[in-house]
Order: structure tokens, then C-alpha cells, then sequence
């Protein structure tokens, strides 16, 4: 018999009034929760795809990879407000309740891009949330995740429409 983690939640939104850019994730992996910070497995490329394209140095720091987002009006959050999961894969998702996103929109009206860090964060955001706001722009973007198997330097290339 399957052994779902009950009660995983999300972390608070990073962000604050002069982001323009908001990347959604699904929700974090374990390894993220048990260290309490956004793509916190050293194995997710999500602050290797962003130091990168940002061209700045790697931030060995959590509060200064934060700082580094917000420093280039980017925001950060997940569709899922919490959630059954047995491991860290999106496909183990069970039961799953979005965040409030529609509020911080209207809350943060600069955010005029939203970036997918993945297909499951797009689909649980069009199934629960929907694309009702035409001034905002949404882009689906090759999951940072260990688990995707497509390059690096792809995955850089494609990430660089946050810049745009």
C-alpha cells in the first residue's frame, strides 16, 4: 500500500512591490521542506538556470538567492497551497488545493509575466486558477527539477524569456 505524506504545504510568496515576473512551481520536494527554502535540493537546477541568465555569481546563501530574485523583480510562489504526496514527483500529487493566486495579483498589479516552472504547475493553475487576466502574459518553462531530462543549456535558452 502507497504511504502519502499528508499535509505538505507550500512556503509564503517572495515578492514584494516592484515585481513584474512571477515564477510558479508546483509545490516543493521534500528536501526543499526539510530546509525550509525554494528549490532547496541541491540537485534542482532552478538557482544554477537563474544565476545564470541573470549573469551573477552562484549566492551560496539562501537569503541572498532571494535577494538576487527580488533585485531583478522577480517573484516567487507555487500553484499548490498543500497537498498528499508519497516522495517528491509531481505525478505522486493527491488532493491538491491551489494558493490564492488571483489576490496577490491584484495585490502586486506590476506582475505582468508568469513563468511555469513545469507542466504540473500549468495544469493545476488552468484547471484551478484559469487565464482570466488579459494583461498578464503566461509561459511555460522546462521544469528545473532533477527529474526532467532535458539539458541544461536548453533549459537556459528557454529560461531566458524571463529576461524578455
Amino acid at each position: 500500500m502507497e504511504k502519502f505524506d499528508s499535509n505538505i504545504y507550500s512556503f509564503k510568496p517572495v515578492i514584494n512591490n516592484n515585481s513584474e515576473v512571477l515564477i510558479l512551481g508546483s509545490i516543493p520536494g521534500k528536501i526543499s521542506l526539510e530546509r525550509q527554502e525554494y528549490y532547496g535540493n541541491k540537485r534542482n537546477q532552478f538557482w544554477d538556470i537563474i544565476s545564470t541568465i541573470l549573469n551573477e555569481n552562484f549566492p551560496t546563501y539562501y537569503k541572498k538567492k532571494i535577494g538576487l530574485l527580488l533585485k531583478n523583480k522577480i517573484a516567487l510562489w507555487d500553484v499548490i497551497a498543500n497537498c498528499e504526496r508519497q516522495g517528491s514527483l509531481d505525478s505522486n500529487i493527491k488532493d491538491e488545493k491551489v494558493n490564492d493566486i488571483t489576490s496577490l495579483l491584484k495585490k502586486y498589479p506590476r506582475i505582468t509575466k508568469i513563468f511555469f516552472n513545469g507542466k504540473k504547475a500549468y495544469t493545476s493553475y488552468k484547471k484551478n486558477v484559469g487565464f482570466s487576466n488579459p494583461s498578464i502574459e503566461y509561459i511555460v518553462l522546462p521544469s528545473s527539477s532533477p527529474a526532467n531530462t532535458i539539458g541544461m543549456k536548453e533549459k537556459i535558452q528557454l529560461w531566458k524569456k524571463i529576461l524578455e
